[in-house]
């Protein structure tokens, strides 16, 4: 069934400004970002019955136990990976409903992006092919694995916390190259990871929570 790509009423266009009004004043100053999440209908990702919710600062639950991140997170995440730089080919870990995917095609030349749950994989299919974008793969894996058929990757960006670094997206991780992810259990932060001539630096920032990266797939 088709969705209004551009909506009415909580999910028009001026409700969507209000968001951006809202992350810039947030502190994301990235205007190339802002673009990005202006673009893309977040309403069109959620059941139609949190809809008018979709543009609210808030997390969205998805089914299966799974959420799609509040924008805020998104913006900062993509911002941080983003700076000074080009996003280039990348690589998302947690597809979910496929938003954060269509984010990442406003800015990046291919984007992959695997999910382990099937019935997710196929939910972002469907919200994704009323967008019709080209750069944008999707792939049914288990994302503690990366994508090594498609590595090196400019970008790497998990939607879901994990204890340690998945040890393939070390390898898979462009020279020169960033990755971002919730690290920790219980208590989480965000973590960026940038590869250099002589190996990885390693920052932590502001806390955050994000469902757990699982092992597998279903």
């Amino acid at each position: 069934m088709k969705r209004e790509l551009s909506g009415i009423g909580m999910t028009s266009q001026r409700t969507r400004a209000r968001m951006i009004e809202r992350l810039r004043a947030d502190g994301i100053r990235d205007e190339r970002v802002l673009a990005a999440m202006a673009a893309v209908p977040r309403h069109i990702f959620v059941e139609e019955a949190l809809a008018s919710r979709a543009y609210e600062d808030m997390a969205l639950p998805i089914g299966l136990k799974q959420t799609i991140s509040q924008p805020y997170i998104v913006a900062r995440m993509i911002e941080l990976l983003a700076a000074g730089r080009e996003l280039g080919k990348t690589l998302e870990i947690g597809a979910g409903c496929g938003y954060q995917a269509a984010v990442l095609a406003q800015l990046a030349k291919e984007v992959y992006a695997v999910e382990r749950i099937a019935q997710l994989l196929d939910k972002a299919r469907a919200n994704l092919r009323h967008l019709r974008l080209p750069n944008v793969r999707l792939k049914h894996a288990d994302g503690n694995l990366g994508l090594a058929d498609a590595a090196p990757f400019d970008t790497i960006i998990l939607a879901a916390a994990t204890g340690c670094v998945p040890q393939p997206l070390f390898g898979q991780l462009a020279v020169g190259g960033r990755m971002i992810l919730p690290l920790g259990g219980v208590e989480q932060a965000l973590c960026l990871i940038e590869r250099g001539t002589r190996g990885y630096t390693e920052t932590r920032l502001e806390p955050v929570r994000f469902v757990p990266l699982v092992a597998g797939v279903e």
